[in-house]
């Protein structure tokens, strides 16, 4: 599984990760010094995790314990549960914790957050044999995956999905690189609606992106933010092959210090903490 980049970006390389071995400091590398990450992985490499952990029940939690049960196909049964693992795991790597102290739930609408960590935003795609994590510490972050030999036909979604700018740059380009650009344009959309929490409810239309990647853009073409949002697109060669496509935001915060747990929370409140945890241990 290899992956490559499709034009410039200021979002950090991707990183492969095949298993619960890792290689999880790389991630707390690319958060300490670009303030986010992105993980993928084929989730065939981490079956045998999933299948054979008698802790699975316990990792996944509750909610998502009843989710992985009430799923009938066993593939989108284990496809389900690694992605979540993944998840919890990447999370855990970079707060430093183990991955059974990663609490995940749900916002309305289904978009997961780690509970008691809300300095993290995180995001979540699959498809099909890929998954994609997505974590930042700065500001949001959303996540997109489609195989690259989905076909988007121009005649059929444009009005939809584009904006005045797009439609004409993709009306001089021919067939088979139209449909192309077109669904990179479409997972970039996708991935920025996901970070601000929208998904479909945002009409496509009604913000686009210019041929280097760059957005988002107003419906003439103009730009419509102050470089706080990078993008990027990747074509991961798993298979017939993925586009991966990554939105991610900086609010301007600074980021400083630490991803570890006790180093995020309020030094007087993580002091309690400690006390409170100290108190019951000599009760006992």
């Amino acid at each position: 599984m290899t992956m490559y980049e499709l034009g410039r970006s200021d979002v950090s390389a991707p990183i492969r990760v095949d298993g619960p071995d890792g290689p999880w400091p790389a991630l707390r590398e690319s958060v300490a010094v670009n303030g986010h990450v992105v993980v993928f992985a084929d989730w065939n490499s981490w079956l045998p995790a999933v299948a054979g952990g008698s802790d699975l029940r316990a990792l996944l939690g509750s909610r998502d314990w009843d989710r992985f049960n009430s799923l009938e196909k066993p593939e989108v049964r284990y496809r389900f549960a690694v992605s979540r693992m993944l998840l919890r795991h990447a999370a855990s790597a970079v707060l430093e914790v183990s991955p059974d102290a990663v609490e995940l739930a749900y916002r309305p609408g289904g978009r997961p957050y780690l509970r008691g960590c809300d300095q993290i935003d995180v995001s979540l795609s699959h498809t099909q044999d890929l998954v994609v994590i997505g974590l930042n510490r700065r500001g949001r972050i959303g996540v997109d995956t489609e195989k690259a030999a989905r076909r988007l036909r121009y005649s059929e979604v444009h009005r939809q999905m584009c904006t005045t700018a797009e439609r004409a740059r993709l009306a001089r380009m021919s067939g088979p690189e139209q449909e192309a650009e077109l669904l990179r344009v479409w997972t970039l959309k996708e991935a920025y609606t996901k970070a601000l929490g929208q998904g479909m409810r945002m009409g496509f239309n009604q913000f686009g992106f210019d041929a280097a990647g760059r957005g988002p853009m107003t419906s003439d073409g103009r730009p419509a933010s102050y470089d706080e949002w990078t993008f990027g697109t990747y074509r991961v060669e798993l298979g017939d092959g993925y586009l991966m496509s990554v939105a991610c935001h900086d609010a301007g915060h600074g980021g400083e210090g630490g991803t570890a747990v006790a180093a995020m929370l309020d030094e007087g409140f993580f002091g309690q903490v400690v006390d409170l945890m100290d108190h019951r241990a000599r009760r006992r």
